[in-house]
């Protein structure tokens, strides 16, 4: 009912908890834990047509307001109870780990639920119900969809099929990281170990609420830094997350001096060792100790980061940001500030947003390209352009007020560049 972290594997537990089982038993430093497998979820699902649900949107509500309403089995709560205990009954971080999650050809970043701060058995029970249901949710059925689509047109063959819908749940002890982020392991010989980094827990930088310091570790062990202003910061108070502002002396100061980057690196190339490919890692330092919070293979390498001198000759109708994902498209700009304004998005349009995190998905597998105020190339939603191959550019200042609704827009995501039309 319940499998240790250290012995889990993607076939009973799923691609994100196998590859961290992997890890513990390569002695890599990743937080203790345990996972609820596949056939808990296939237990409680037991009665309801999964695979119909697969792509229907009225029907995949209806079966995650059944899993929601449901209680979770006497059964299960007793087993979460007894491995709650034998890890001290700390706060917990509640996590997903899909049967098509983490996997070589797809990453479903961000797609499912996640929860931090989680403490006792009642509140990590109805935190697995709620990672169950989320295989159904319009996100989560709008990244498969995609997918599935771009698996035909590769193969000529359908995509995934209906019996990938199983999800099991990480529990693991939650950190409270002085310092978090995202490294992208090198594809090749002599490329650099990418690092993005920011203070507080690592949900800001993966979900694109801040813009972090962006760090290239090459393989001699040297290191370039690029430094952001990084005005906010989540935190854990008690079982809540709160965001605060980052004092004014530490928002232009590096989260990472050149030896932590470069030991971050060297940690960067054991995973990929360990793993077998380039890996896309979640990284937190607590107590002054890292750990490794996730790590999946690279499905899309990031562009190039564009010299800083490169910019300071581009004329006034072009703005400049981060490149986020490969390509260059033209499309109307559509200003969207928040989901109440996710409707007014057409097909073809690019989307300009102060951010896009996970729950913005849907938006991906119609706009042309993405423009977002902060961010960086290694968060959820650049992964996700850059495996839909829709350019993306990030981290441009201000840029929905500099923008305006309906104006026509050239969107390079390889320079990292936005050029107004016939201004």
């Amino acid at each position: 009912m319940i499998v240790p972290l250290m012995e889990a594997v993607a076939d009973t537990c799923g691609g994100k908890a196998g590859a961290l089982g992997a890890l513990l038993r390569a002695g890599l430093p990743v937080p203790d834990g345990f996972v609820v497998p596949f056939a808990a979820y296939l237990a409680a699902a037991r009665d309801l047509d999964l695979g119909r649900f697969a792509g229907e949107p009225d029907d995949a509500d209806a079966v995650r307001q059944t899993i929601e309403a449901r209680s979770v089995h006497a059964a299960v709560a007793d087993a979460l109870g007894r491995a709650l205990d034998d890890i001290g009954d700390p706060p917990v971080a509640v996590r997903s780990s899909a049967a098509g999650e983490d996997t070589g050809q797809e990453s479903a970043a961000g797609q499912h639920e996640s929860f931090l701060a989680v403490h006792g058995v009642s509140a990590v029970a109805e935190a697995v119900r709620a990672c169950w249901a989320s295989l159904f949710s319009p996100r989560a059925i709008a990244y498969r969809a995609a997918s599935r689509a771009a698996s035909r047109a590769a193969s000529g063959r359908d995509g995934q099929p209906p019996d990938d819908l199983l999800m099991a749940v990480i529990v693991q002890r939650h950190l409270d990281a002085e310092i978090s982020g995202v490294m992208f392991t090198p594809a090749d010989p002599g490329d650099a170990t990418r690092i993005e980094a920011s203070w507080g827990l690592g949900p800001s930088i993966v979900e694109g609420r801040v813009t972090p310091d962006a760090y290239r570790v090459t393989e001699d062990g040297s290191v370039t830094r690029t430094v952001a202003d990084k005005q906010k910061r989540l935190d854990r108070r008690g079982t809540r997350l709160v965001v605060r502002d980052v004092p004014s002396a530490a928002r232009n100061q590096p989260a990472l001096d050149d030896a932590t980057a470069a030991r971050l690196a060297t940690l960067g190339a054991q995973i990929a060792a360990a793993l077998g490919g380039p890996q896309d890692v979640e990284w937190a330092i607590a107590d002054g100790r890292t750990w490794v919070l996730q790590a999946r293979p690279v499905t899309a390498a990031p562009p190039p980061p564009t010299s800083p001198s490169g910019a300071s000759g581009i004329p006034a109708t072009t703005f400049a940001g981060t490149p986020g994902s490969h390509g260059t498209v033209t499309g109307t700009a559509r200003i969207v500030r928040g989901p109440g304004d996710f409707a007014r998005v057409r097909p073809g349009d690019i989307l300009v947003c102060p951010f896009t995190d996970p729950a913005w998905t849907p938006l991906l597998r119609i706009a042309a390209g993405v423009v977002t105020e902060t961010g960086g190339v290694l968060s959820h939603a650049a992964i996700v352009a850059r495996e839909h191959a829709i350019p993306a550019v990030l981290g441009v200042p201000d840029v929905t007020n500099r923008l305006r609704d309906d104006t026509v827009v050239t969107v390079d995501g390889t320079s990292g560049t936005v050029t107004v039309a016939h201004a």
